[in-house]
């Protein structure tokens, strides 16, 4: 098929006229407020981080306001924002936990994490702690081993439910310490599990590292062993790593960043993880993070988000298959 000369301009002048459009959209952009969707009720580690972040990236973004659409472990709120148009007026509160659950455990996803959400930015990593309550009478890890197969049985740990990064550091660590007997115990999230842990209702707990849990831990309401950071964390560098412990294998981050429904343009994208980085490298705001449990990630970029969560989903891959785990 021939085209005339005429018909290749008119092409042309459409194709140049749709991208400065787009270039014009993105030069512009926000000129009204941004959506965050935190796809957990409030109140959790989403939570807590996603508000703040929204209040204070204003002076670098504009205004963002916070959507709670809890459900489904994260699939909801990852669903609708997969599914909302990628101009960058919706954005996500994304990470491990959605993007692990909806790769790994579901057999009928509501979308797919790598194809229908670009990551943005990573603006926190989170760890886990292996807690007991008081009344256990270990104070290292070994000890808690020992004490296990001192009790085979008889001793469970709770977490924030099935299929969620708690549990399976929990199901890791069975396997590494070679502990079968220790049972699990979910709940329907942190708050009931933190309570049942604090009054001792059970003995152990695999629970966030959070401003509530530390404060536990250090007024004697629970005793954390280790957390699984690779080094220690700066809000406190007294409590063990699971790696000095004796258990590597266990060490594990968790990453929350901000995720954009795919498609969404380069210049936006960029426009938002660079006002992000913006915020992450201030004092306050690296120690705000710190303070509630967290660590900042300043030097985050598309790419570096990207490659975290494709070595989260390598990671738990064969341990979700070895346990024949699914949510649905």
């Amino acid at each position: 098929m021939q085209f005339s000369r005429r018909h290749f301009l008119a092409t042309a002048t459409s194709a140049t006229t749709l991208l400065t459009a787009r270039a014009s959209r993105a030069d512009a952009y926000p000129d009204h407020p941004i959506r965050l969707i935190v796809p957990f009720p409030p109140g959790g580690a989403f939570d807590t981080l996603g508000r703040p972040w929204a209040d204070r990236i204003k002076p670098y973004l504009g205004t963002v306001m916070i959507e709670n659409i809890g459900g489904g472990g994260a699939s909801l709120g990852a669903a609708a924002a997969a599914r909302s148009r990628p101009d960058g007026y919706t954005l996500l509160l994304g990470g491990t936990l959605p993007h692990v659950n909806e790769a790994l455990l579901k057999t009928k996803p509501l979308y797919d994490p790598v194809k229908d959400l670009d990551p943005i930015t990573r603006i926190a990593v989170g760890y886990l702690a292996f807690a007991v309550h008081p009344s256990v009478p270990v104070k290292t890890m070994a000890e808690l081993v020992a004490y296990i197969k001192a009790n085979p049985g008889k001793v469970s740990y709770g977490h924030s439910g099935v299929g969620g990064t708690n549990h399976l550091i929990g199901e890791l660590f069975k396997s590494i310490a070679g502990i079968p007997d220790l049972m699990q115990i979910p709940y329907r999230g942190a708050g009931p599990a933190m309570a049942d842990l604090v009054s001792g209702q059970i003995p152990m707990g695999i629970v966030g590292v959070q401003a509530q849990s530390l404060g536990f831990h250090r007024n004697g309401q629970l005793r954390i062993l280790a957390i699984t950071s690779a080094k220690p964390i700066q809000a406190a560098p007294d409590i063990p790593t699971v790696a000095s412990a004796g258990f590597p294998g266990v060490t594990n981050e968790v990453s929350y960043g901000i995720v954009a429904p795919a498609g969404t343009p380069k210049p936006i994208i960029d426009k938002v993880a660079q006002a992000s980085r913006a915020l992450l490298a201030t004092k306050e705001y690296q120690q705000f993070t710190i303070d509630i449990g967290f660590e900042a990630t300043p030097d985050s970029d598309p790419e570096d988000f990207r490659r975290a969560l494709a070595a989260d989903v390598a990671l738990w891959a064969p341990i979700v298959k070895s346990l024949g785990l699914k949510l649905d």
